[in-house]
């Protein structure tokens, strides 16, 4: 008796275990500067005007409109976005990304490479946003 009731102990251990390693891995955040800037370009290419302003920083937020109306004649997509942090500037982090954005205007395709920019990041209300390019 003694030993089945370990085991059940060991088995639940390992359960609540997994279960609190899996939500960690669930959760997408913008609690560092490459997820507030795939959050951005996601926003972007989704062509959501909220999600995108809520992703930029104050100082970038008509950019941002601008840069969403530039897209709106044409169809986007996203193909292998990754972005990593490349350096930090007193207060701002600088973002690479590579990845292609897919604009499709009457059939044509036109990549454009997300690795001709530097992104740059900066914390507004505890949320990193993007805010401008390099």
């Amino acid at each position: 008796m003694k030993h089945n009731s370990r085991r059940i102990f060991l088995i639940l251990l390992l359960t609540s275990a997994l279960a609190i390693l899996l939500a960690g891995c669930s959760q997408e955040s913008t609690s560092d500067a490459p997820s507030a800037i795939k959050a951005y370009i996601e926003a972007l290419v989704s062509q959501d005007e909220a999600l995108l302003v809520n992703a930029s920083c104050a100082d970038w937020e008509d950019d941002a409109i601008l840069e969403l109306d530039s897209l709106s004649a044409v169809s986007v997509s996203l193909e292998n976005l990754a972005c990593t942090e490349t350096a930090q500037e007193g207060e701002t982090t600088l973002v690479a990304c590579t990845g292609s954005l897919i604009a499709n205007y009457n059939g044509e395709d036109q990549e454009i490479d997300l690795a001709d920019r530097t992104y740059v990041a900066v914390q507004e209300d505890g949320e990193w946003r993007m805010c401008g390019y390099r």
